[in-house]
């Protein structure tokens, strides 16, 4: 197993388009810069896609996927997150990446700071890597209750 040393924003430059890492980058670069189609083109497109993360709780299917990047991308709130600390398994079929995220949340005045356990599986399908699965989670319970407030309008 290698540990990156690097850093995923989004802003990456990419030279082979069929990696792993690519994929990643066009993920984080799909999400800060809240682009729903690029978002759709990384994930399966399929009932067997499913997402576990502090927002949206428990997903299963594109579409139900789907409405919780709406509601991240078409709220008022600006989330940037970027992936760092993270390792990548990889079969011929399917890779996992399992690292860290770090960023921020800002709606209005209020700005939090995000620390997110993140693992996300991808598998090749007609030639792409596309998202199976995503789970993040947050340790600090506090931090969670902020986040999901300031996002979700709870």
């Amino acid at each position: 197993m290698n540990i990156a040393n690097q850093l995923i924003t989004g802003q990456e430059a990419i030279t082979d388009t069929t990696s792993p890492y690519a994929s990643l980058v066009n993920f984080y670069s799909a999400f800060n810069q809240k682009n729903f189609d690029s978002m759709q083109a990384n994930w399966l497109q399929s009932g067997q896609a499913s997402m576990s993360n502090p927002l949206g709780g428990l997903k299963r299917g594109w579409n139900e996927i789907q409405e919780v990047y709406q509601k991240i991308f078409n709220g008022p709130a600006k989330v940037y997150v970027e992936f760092y600390d993270f390792s990548i398994h990889a079969t011929k079929a399917m890779f996992i990446a399992v690292g860290r995220e770090r960023g921020f949340l800002e709606i209005g005045a209020e700005k939090i700071d995000l620390a997110i356990r993140t693992t996300r599986i991808y598998l090749l399908d007609q030639q792409q890597w596309k998202q199976l699965h995503h789970h993040g989670s947050m340790d600090n319970p506090e931090l969670l209750s902020r986040y999901q407030t300031a996002v979700l309008n709870k």
